[in-house]
């Protein structure tokens, strides 16, 4: 039968039966599911909530044990996000924002607070690598004169999901399989497909993450979002929604998902080590923070609920305002303390901002605090320095395990009249200047019911899949369908990827008939739609490729060089890519010392067979005829050449270099030039066109 959240379920109803318990941790075949205290659940899709877009209430106790039990399941890895790379910095504010918010951090131009931001991977452990196709947690700690605030968010706007619920399921599926413990940080195999199939809300998110949003180039060039909608409410109270964005200085830059797979093989470090190096060599990362803002009644008029997290606002039709910039202009003192130990929280917040009824928004404020417990074994981690405020914290909490505080005098509890009597009586609460909740009511036409459903136009899950599609150009299409084919033929369950391609006609008939096309199956009839998808019109903003800067600021041009080659030409190459913004790396079979034409030598800053091309945003080939013919015998030489080919990178070369570029079967374009300013201009974008000469996609 039909559920509330619009997938098919057996529920597995019917005439009680009496037989003997099964043993604990084992499901029977037609088991009911239940709580820990055996208690059966009615609906394990949604949270009870005060209305149909009405809070979660707390007194769901389904939710809060499965949610607890979830974030006690690890000690002390993060569950999710645990592989992360993290780095100091500071905000500067734009312009004052305190017509809509009285966040302190928002009010005079100019000033600059003080941001810890992490970046992660979600699936994989800390011991994984830093580049395989997963989204990328984006989290941002503002230590503001008024407390701290916790932007934690992803590089992806929308989500997989659209109720607290339902993450455990979504975790246990996509993480290593129960019975053999791989794959791992990976998403192509049965667990995680056979749930995203019988789940029809995933299918947004499901097209991000097959995009190439989910293998970027470096942590320096994505995107971040809030993903829910918040409140800004400023000093008479009156509040506006507001969705976060952070928009890279860089530009959008992503790989090849061949170049992702070399990328690991060659530095399983290599985003990290990209983010530290840049803050070390001064090409500080920045970021600017954009904000949508808009009112109850543009809400109201949209085709689709602002409180869904698998939905965004199109910025076509709510431009992001860019009110700030965030830099990053120190890396951690020690990486345990400062990015293993930051313990990040949405329930942190400051006066001047507020929480929507967002369903997944409201588990994540209880789930955070509790992950954090668990994590770092103490009530006390907002004590640890990367986790405490930069402003006076004064409160009766006491004891506890590793309290570092020493609290004086008698007063541990308030109200008291300890003052009176010439004692410390200790803070007092402030209605003028504490933090209030925003004013908000339960919908009349519910009156209040608690009830565990969700709002009609949450059952739209595939207009603005829909949407994505339409607004990627032929190539990202190209990725998607690729992608999409790739994972769903690592699955083992035959009737998964039929499923799949059944919810994906609801999205695009050609990129189903793609998909289907390159599993080998026949195209199966269309999933049936909980609410019939709408069409919406492109955005340009959802397309990578319609975003990139043609720069080459902060990227690095990898320089091949060998015995013979002009020192001359070198110099001239790495001058005119220093003044573009950009930074070089010298590759030669030997690290020691290469012998230049007039007799010098020069040491190189990489060795050849440890430094492959994929390592570079764009390569130069300067070599000699000699050094030429002693590179055509070295495989790692001729395969540098042809995978800068194959992943559609500028390939600047001597004349003296065309025998090992005819080697590595480059064929001429425009990303292939001569030396100089040509170079230097073709290296600072892809070049789409020479994708189809290279390799076959769906």
């Amino acid at each position: 039968m039909a559920n509330k959240s619009g997938f098919d379920t057996d529920t597995g109803r019917g005439g009680e039966t009496h037989q003997r318990a099964p043993t604990r941790g084992s499901h029977g075949a037609e088991g009911h599911l239940t709580t820990n205290q055996g208690i059966r659940v009615s609906d394990n899709q949604n949270s009870l909530k005060a209305g149909v877009r009405g809070p979660t209430l707390l007194e769901d106790f389904v939710l809060r044990e499965k949610i607890f039990h979830f974030d006690h399941e690890r000690i002390p890895e993060r569950i999710v996000h645990a592989r992360g790379s993290a780095a100091h910095g500071y905000f500067e504010l734009y312009k004052s924002l305190a017509h809509v918010t009285k966040a302190d951090l928002f009010q005079r131009a100019g000033e600059k607070t003080p941001v810890f931001a992490r970046f992660s991977t979600v699936a994989g452990g800390a011991g994984s690598v830093d580049t395989p196709r997963d989204v990328r947690g984006f989290a941002v700690k503002f230590y503001t004169q008024k407390g701290n605030w916790d932007l934690v968010g992803n590089n992806i706007p929308v989500f997989f999901i659209q109720d607290a619920i339902k993450f455990p399921d979504l975790v246990h599926a996509v993480k290593m399989e129960a019975d053999r413990a791989y794959p791992q940080a990976g998403s192509a195999h049965d667990t995680f497909w056979d749930w995203a199939s019988l789940m029809p809300e995933t299918t947004h998110m499901l097209m991000w993450a097959m995009s190439d949003r989910a293998i970027p180039r470096s942590l320096r060039t994505i995107e971040g979002f809030g993903i829910h909608t918040f409140k800004l409410v400023n000093a008479r109270g009156k509040v506006t929604f507001c969705k976060f964005h952070w928009k890279p200085k860089l530009g959008m830059q992503s790989t090849l998902w061949d170049e992702a797979l070399k990328l690991q093989a060659a530095d399983n470090d290599y985003h990290r080590r990209d983010l530290h190096e840049s803050i070390v060599s001064g090409a500080y990362p920045e970021w600017e923070l954009g904000l949508q803002m808009f009112d109850q009644e543009f809400a109201d008029a949209q085709p689709y609920d602002v409180l869904d997290a698998t939905k965004l606002i199109p910025e076509e039709v709510v431009p992001v305002r860019l009110v700030g910039r965030m830099v990053l202009d120190r890396n951690p003192d020690n990486f345990f303390a400062e990015t293993e130990q930051v313990a990040f929280c949405p329930a942190n917040i400051v006066p001047g901002l507020d929480f929507s009824n967002d369903p997944l928004l409201q588990g994540r404020l209880f789930s955070y605090l509790d992950t954090q417990k668990s994590r770092l074994g103490t009530a006390n981690f907002h004590q640890i320095p990367i986790n405490a405020p930069k402003c006076p914290m004064m409160n009766f909490q006491r004891d506890g395990q590793m309290q570092m505080n020493v609290p004086t005098g008698r007063a541990n509890y308030e109200p008291n009249s300890l003052a009176a009597h010439g004692e410390e009586g200790g803070p007092r609460e402030c209605p003028v200047t504490g933090f209030v909740t925003a004013h908000d009511r339960v919908e009349n036409d519910e009156q209040g019911d608690k009830l565990r459903v969700r709002a009609e136009l949450f059952a739209d899950h595939y207009s603005q899949a829909r949407l994505f599609w339409k607004s990627q150009t032929d190539s990202e299409r190209a990725h998607i369908a690729s992608s999409f084919t790739f994972e769903l033929s690592k699955v083992a369950l035959e009737e998964v990827p039929a499923r799949v391609v059944a919810n994906l006609r609801n999205v695009d008939e050609e990129l189903a008939t793609r998909v289907a096309a390159g599993l080998g199956i026949k195209v199966p009839a269309k999933a049936k739609a909980a609410r019939a998808p709408i069409d919406m019109p492109p955005s340009d903003a959802l397309s990578i490729q319609k975003n990139m800067k043609a720069t080459i600021e902060g990227r690095t041009i990898g320089i091949l060089i060998a015995d013979g080659s002009d020192g001359g030409e070198i110099q001239k190459l790495v001058k005119a890519v220093k003044s573009a913004g950009g930074k070089t790396m010298l590759v030669a079979p030997r690290v020691g010392s290469t012998k230049l034409a007039d007799g010098s030598t020069l040491k190189a800053d990489g060795q050849l067979a440890g430094s492959p091309s994929q390592i570079f945003d764009a390569v130069a080939i300067v070599l000699s005829e000699k050094g030429c013919q002693a590179l055509l015998k070295e495989a790692a030489a001729v395969q540098f050449v042809m995978d800068a080919f194959g992943h559609l990178k500028a390939i600047g070369a001597t004349k003296a270099a065309t025998r090992l570029l005819d080697k590595a079967g480059v064929e001429a374009d425009e990303g292939i030039t001569g030396l100089g300013n040509a170079f230097v201009k073709a290296a600072g974008r892809r070049y789409y066109a020479r994708e189809p000469k290279v390799r076959t996609l769906a």
